[in-house]
């Protein structure tokens, strides 16, 4: 039904974004979300890269991507056909804290369910949201679902990281839209350039370039969501151009930001 092509819905109900790409051979280079993505593989074969750990993946396995985790993949043979969600930090919140009465976000320490008995549930809310299906199924079939796939996840991440790499991330959140060399890194946390790029890609499994970029790309989608035109979202978070901005951005989403901009647009008429 959907040849071809990669699909976008946001859905005004729950607050989440559906994807749904099929007939996709595009390899997604390492970088992060700052939400849960949740997907199917329906079809065809990737090869998944999570936090340094590689996997095969294949029809029937689920996936589950904390905020922040590094993740990248290609496709090993076939093509794929993908449903995913991607659930804001805030919309989990309030899921666990319906469900278990807890505040802590859920953490999910393998990305990776194979053969999952989870796919009929997850099928069928995905398919709810692609066809705007009634709010009141959606959010049943929604809860029930995420029931099931929080019994597999734990609470808070687990994972400390030195101070010197909290330091440079805190660092890349706040002044990704400026100039930032190596340098002023180095400087910053007292470490020599060489050892700074290894520490920081040994701990977050994304080199502090890579980090940046990433941010970048995460603000920009808030940007479009909002109205604001792909140029001046170029712009505003750092790229030195529009079509630097573009290449990036079709690298990580897998849409050009005016295909992704347009999703939102539609929700607002």
């Amino acid at each position: 039904m959907f040849e071809n092509q990669k699909d976008i819905r946001f859905d005004d109900d729950l607050q989440l974004e559906a994807y749904i790409f099929n007939g996709v051979v595009q390899a997604f280079p390492n970088h992060f979300h700052e939400y849960f993505v949740i997907g199917l593989i329906e079809a065809g074969e990737r090869r998944l890269t999570v936090n340094n750990r590689e996997y095969c993946i294949g029809p029937g396995d689920l996936i589950s991507f904390n905020p922040m985790e590094n993740h990248a993949c290609e496709q090993k043979s076939g093509t794929l056909r993908y449903r995913c969600l991607n659930i804001k930090q805030e919309i989990m919140q309030g899921i666990a804290r319906e469900l278990f009465e807890s505040d802590e976000l859920p953490y999910f320490k393998e990305p990776v369910q194979h053969n999952t008995a989870l796919a009929p549930s997850f099928g069928a809310l995905h398919e709810s949201i692609m066809h705007n299906g009634a709010e009141l199924e959606k959010e049943e079939l929604f809860l029930l679902f995420m029931e099931q796939l929080l019994s597999y996840a734990g609470r808070a991440n687990p994972s400390a990281q030195r101070k010197e790499i909290e330091a440079l991330c805190t660092f890349l959140e706040q002044h990704y839209a400026e100039r930032i060399t190596l340098n002023m890194l180095s400087e910053l946390v007292q470490l020599n350039k060489y050892y700074l790029v290894r520490l920081f890609t040994r701990h977050k499994g994304i080199t502090p370039y890579r980090y940046l970029e990433t941010i970048r790309i995460n603000k920009a989608k808030t940007m479009l969501e909002q109205g604001i035109e792909p140029a001046q979202a170029a712009q505003l978070v750092g790229f030195s151009d529009q079509s630097h901005f573009s290449t990036y951005f079709g690298k990580f989403i897998g849409l050009t930001p005016g295909q992704y901009q347009a999703i939102f647009r539609e929700v607002a008429k």
